[in-house]
């Protein structure tokens, strides 16, 4: 994704407006989901503070070897386009297996209808679309690390 400068104008702008901050470095930048209506979508639910979580698999974390989030991270939201909506601040990280995910985080993560029958539709079909083409198998076991946030920020 190319970097726009409404990701470096939100964070200096956040920074203005909370000088105490502890991180001062441009924090990583990310869209929610794997196509622009889902993408945009998130990062208005972010924006309006109703999307306070993200489910990602650990599957994806090991083949991308990412770290895993931490409490205290902060991250910048964008649009599909990459235009900045929202600053988020990690509060809590849980891994969950994916059959064991509550009605309760479903709620917290705010999308479609917050419903947990809804959750476990997008979301199988997410991880389904992400780990076949690599030859890996969806699994009602497979660990989901749920990370929990605030929205700390809007333009």
């Amino acid at each position: 994704m190319k970097e726009h400068n409404t990701v470096e104008n939100l964070w200096n702008s956040f920074l203005k407006n909370h000088p105490t901050n502890k991180i001062k470095v441009l924090p990583e930048s990310f869209y929610f989901c794997d196509n622009e209506k889902d993408a945009n979508e998130c990062a208005e639910l972010v924006a309006k503070g109703i999307k306070q979580a993200t489910a990602t698999s650990l599957w994806w974390y090991e083949k991308n070897n990412e770290s895993l989030p931490k409490i205290g991270d902060q991250y910048v939201i964008t649009d599909w386009e990459g235009n900045a909506k929202a600053v988020i601040e990690t509060t809590k990280v849980e891994q969950v297996p994916y059959n064991e995910i509550t009605a309760e985080f479903a709620a917290i993560e705010g999308e479609g209808d917050k419903s947990l029958k809804y959750w476990k539709e997008v979301h199988e079909a997410y991880y389904k679309r992400e780990m076949e083409p690599l030859g890996d198998s969806f699994s009602e076991e497979m660990i989901i690390v749920c990370e929990y946030f605030k929205t700390i920020y809007t333009n």
